[in-house]
């Protein structure tokens, strides 16, 4: 359940996993449940689509606190405003950070690590096995490798999010979490959730269930829109 998890939770993920999907998701289901404030950071400074901070309104009207970048402009022009420090620091809030998903992207912690309590840090990686970078074992390896060597940080957890978007099945997530598997036993890195969008996986039964490794969590689209 995402109240386990540590007070602080970066989630990272390449290009095309679903990282932010996922950590839009799971700031809104975190809300419901923490008895803390709650506040996403808007760290994906490399990436100009699909941006949390897009959905700023909405993720405001449910209650959670949004940091993102400091420049109003009609350009997206990154920056990291120092407002964002402030949940590292106060224990008053849990804390989620929607990263850049390859080691430029997580360079931008940098400014903030000597802030950062360990005993409080949950680093998870999203993976998904359709995008070239994380498309198999080998890959997947890799790509944790650059993430933990650029951000100095260890990856605590694997996120499952397997997809083609709206052509997703539950045999992508089964088969996702047959290379994944392999690389958490080699890693010793667990995977912590598996994730599908529940009107688009419509196969999922408790067979696939059992089949699948860690919590599996419904997600909702709040980043894509009808037609993409």
């Amino acid at each position: 359940m995402y109240t386990d998890d540590k007070r602080v939770r970066i989630i990272s993920g390449h290009y095309g996993s679903g990282k932010t999907e996922f950590a839009v998701n799971y700031v809104m289901n975190l809300k419901k449940f923490s008895n803390k404030k709650v506040a996403i950071s808007d760290m994906d400074i490399v990436n100009v689509y699909f941006r949390s901070r897009e959905k700023r309104d909405e993720i405001i009207s449910n209650g959670v606190e949004i940091f993102d970048s400091s420049i109003s402009a009609s350009a997206d022009l990154p920056a990291i405003p120092k407002e964002m420090l402030i949940p590292f620091v106060n224990k008053d809030y849990d804390y989620v950070v929607d990263l850049g998903g390859n080691d430029v992207g997580t360079i931008v912690l940098g400014r903030f690590k000597e802030y950062i309590d360990l005993n409080e840090l949950d680093f998870f990686m999203v993976v998904n096995l359709y995008r070239p970078e994380t498309l198999d074992f080998d890959a997947i390896i890799a790509q944790k490798e650059r993430l933990e060597k650029a951000s100095g940080f260890n990856i605590t957890g694997f996120v499952n999010n397997t997809n083609l978007v709206r052509e997703t099945t539950a045999a992508d997530l089964i088969y996702g979490d047959e290379i994944l598997r392999k690389v958490s036993n080699a890693t010793g890195v667990p995977i912590k959730y598996t994730s599908y969008v529940e009107e688009v996986v419509k196969d999922i039964t408790p067979e696939v269930l059992s089949k699948l490794s860690g919590e599996v969590i419904p997600l909702k689209y709040y980043m894509r829109e009808v037609w993409m």
